[in-house]
């Protein structure tokens, strides 16, 4: 299960194919080596991007 305190690296660790999701929240910055360590809650709030929205959607894409 992904929570807002998982990094994106954590994150794409689960699953690559994630990429493709935080991407069409306007994350298009997944591939940079400092957005890696950054958490999910911290990218959403440097995106203006619902924390929890973004977790549901990833949690939903991994089921």
């Amino acid at each position: 299960m992904i929570n807002k305190d998982m990094t994106i690296g954590e994150v794409l660790r689960v699953d690559r194919a994630l990429a493709a999701k935080l991407m069409e929240f306007g994350m298009g910055c997944v591939g940079c080596p400092s957005a890696q360590a950054e958490t999910l809650a911290e990218a959403a709030s440097v995106h203006g991007v619902n924390a929890d929205a973004l977790v549901n959607a990833l949690n939903g894409a991994t089921e």
